[in-house]
């Protein structure tokens, strides 16, 4: 009889160390899929685009995976979960390098950008702009309202506008207490103007940005909007540049890294606030993704950057305060 309960009891726990292994494998096997196209450097296809947005929490599911491993005792699966592990901890690492402009600063100003989700955000955007006092604001989904409502608002502080007018997610707009000169924008589903402002008599090229978001149906869309911003970035001529919005993608986008390929970089980086969840913002800032961005060209260096909690929009505004340098 007490060979047959310790042989039954034997095979109880082979059996748990198997499914152990089993769920493990699972796991790993998932996550190897997204890292494999962060390693790769292209954003694949859904699921994948819509993970990697979230990819620092992949941690997650590669420390149970390896626990299971540990308590299977399923070795070569261990070994799989330490370099998943350590794949993420380097990709989480901030993407690119910072440059410190060389020239004498000629200016300092501050930039909001704030997604007010079809408008429902504008009054405490309104709030949020008296309160932090920006010199440029880009606000996207600011449909027909919203643009009437900052038109009476804050006109007077901000004379100068480039918009997009739209309904829904469409209507994007860019203020100004800077002389704004027209510019071309980049054509896009959602409205995404471009200017010139003269900040003190420098020429800062201002493009706002609100690409699709990678919907299941729609990544090709998403990456071939974010492909016209990279685009747009390229073809700078070298002039100080401010690219802001809603981009719909993380750094750990492909897509959104050819954007950074440019030259350009992104001022919470900058800042020491590269992984600030910007949105969803009902979950932020303990989980969620930073698709929020300020990227600025060099001649640009960034002191501080913030994101607000704004009611009604499920977006974080971002605010950064920057210093324009004269020359490269």
């Amino acid at each position: 009889m007490g060979t047959e309960n310790g042989t039954a009891t034997a095979g109880t726990r082979g059996g748990g160390r198997r499914f152990g292994a089993w769920c493990a494998g699972l796991l790993f096997a998932g996550v190897s899929v997204v890292v494999g196209c962060r390693v790769a450097d292209t954003d694949g296809i859904t699921p994948v685009p819509q993970l990697l947005a979230f990819l620092p929490w992949l941690l997650v599911p590669t420390g149970a995976g390896l626990l299971l491993t540990l308590l299977a005792r399923w070795w070569p699966g261990a070994v799989w979960g330490v370099a998943l592990l350590g794949l993420l901890a380097w990709f989480i690492e901030p993407y690119g390098k910072t440059v410190e402009p060389s020239g004498p600063p000629v200016a300092e100003l501050r930039v909001l950008t704030s997604n007010v989700e079809f408008g429902q955000g504008t009054d405490a955007l309104i709030d949020a702009v008296r309160r932090e006092r920006p010199d440029l604001l880009f606000v996207q989904e600011c449909e027909r309202t919203c643009d009437a409502a900052l038109r009476h608002a804050l006109g007077a502080g901000y004379p100068h506008r480039r918009a997009v007018e739209g309904d829904g997610s469409e209507g994007s707009v860019i203020l100004s207490r800077f002389p704004l000169a027209p510019a071309p924008g980049v054509p896009g589903t959602m409205g995404m103007p471009g200017a010139v402002a003269d900040v003190r008599g420098h020429a800062v090229r201002l493009q706002l940005a609100h690409p699709m978001p990678p919907l299941p149906d729609q990544v090709g869309l998403w990456r071939e909007e974010l492909g016209r911003l990279r685009d747009a970035a390229a073809e700078d001529g070298g002039s100080p540049t401010v690219l802001a919005g809603d981009f719909n993608a993380s750094q750990d986008h492909a897509a959104f890294r050819r954007i950074l390929d440019t030259g350009l970089h992104d001022a919470a980086r900058l800042s020491g606030a590269d992984r600030t969840v910007s949105w969803p913002a009902r979950t932020a800032p303990a989980f969620g993704a930073q698709i929020d961005h300020v990227l600025v060209s060099r001649d640009f260096a960034a002191r501080g950057a913030r994101f607000l909690s704004l009611a009604g929009t499920d977006h974080r505004a971002l605010v950064v305060d920057l210093t324009l340098h004269a020359g490269r």
